[in-house]
């Protein structure tokens, strides 16, 4: 089949006549009877795919979750990511809308804590970890460490709940390292707390669906300027993959009314510990001096 002047759809409105034409025949590209029925019932059902994880969907339509990320390909998509991203798309013409959908499965489902509700969530969050790890690239993971441990000056930058991992990976990786800071653009500025900062430098920002324009824009004047980016994000189809030096998406999926963060943390902390690891010495006598200072000033604390 010539598929050469093939464009894969960009939203919904792009898809569904992507699939009209495939019923009638006039599209490029062909579709087998299950994923034609899967693809109609998820096109129904916007709000719901948005939300829910592959194995979810997978389960709901009655097909393995294989089934729909060769959809996806077929689509001349990069997988089912990115054929979720077009229905967040579409839901999030408020990206607020994420938020209340999310929360919505447990108005759905009342009882779900009578019934298990911590267990599921942890469930959810042990596959979150355990796909990321599954997924990880060893070789972006070790040129994020050694730009980490070799960069002059480090700023790490992440809003709302982001906020929360980039304080504690700014406080962790200053355990062991000089020239370390949270980006707080409420104190100073973008412009004045990335002005510091020299090509080589890295920023580490930190975002996910439904991703904060302000660390889209940071990253890419940060790139723009030389500064090594590196990204911890959710899907390669992130705006921040596309921009940094080294990214990794975490899947954070689960029934918690906003991102799932457990993946976010524990992929911080291997890559803390790997350029730890790479200081070596360095790393040891900065912990030890911290540790002199805490007992020097114990009777303070």
């Amino acid at each position: 089949m010539n598929t050469s002047g093939f464009t894969p759809p960009h939203n919904l409105s792009s898809l569904r006549q992507l699939l009209a034409d495939i019923d009638s025949k006039q599209a490029p590209i062909r579709l087998g009877g299950q994923s034609r029925r899967v693809l109609n019932a998820m096109l129904g059902t916007p709000e719901k795919v948005a939300v829910a994880s592959i194995t979810e969907l997978a389960e709901r339509h009655g097909v393995n979750a294989s089934t729909l990320t060769r959809l996806a390909h077929r689509l001349g998509l990069s997988g089912f990511n990115g054929l979720q991203q077009l229905f967040r798309l579409e839901l999030t013409g408020s990206p607020l809308h994420f938020y209340s959908e999310q929360a919505s499965q447990l108005v759905r489902e009342p009882g779900l804590a009578d019934s298990g509700l911590p267990a599921k969530v942890g469930q959810q969050e042990c596959s979150n970890i355990s796909a990321m790890i599954d997924n990880l690239d060893p070789d972006s993971f070790n040129r994020a460490a050694e730009l980490m441990a070799a960069a002059g000056q480090i700023r790490i930058y992440g809003v709302r709940q982001f906020y929360a991992l980039s304080y504690f990976l700014g406080y962790a990786l200053g355990m062991i390292r000089p020239n370390v800071a949270t980006l707080e653009a409420g104190r100073q500025g973008i412009a004045d707390a990335l002005s510091p900062l020299q090509p080589g430098d890295v920023l580490l920002v930190t975002s996910c669906f439904p991703y904060t324009d302000s660390v889209i824009r940071t990253a890419e004047i940060a790139r723009h300027h030389g500064i090594e980016v590196i990204a911890l994000t959710d899907a390669q189809d992130s705006p921040l993959h596309k921009i940094a030096s080294c990214s990794f998406c975490v899947p954070n999926r689960s029934l918690f009314y906003s991102n799932a963060m457990a993946g976010f943390f524990v992929l911080g902390e291997a890559l803390l510990s790997e350029v730890a690891a790479r200081l070596g010495d360095t790393a040891i006598v900065a912990l030890r001096r911290r540790e002199e200072l805490i007992s020097e000033l114990s009777p303070l604390s």
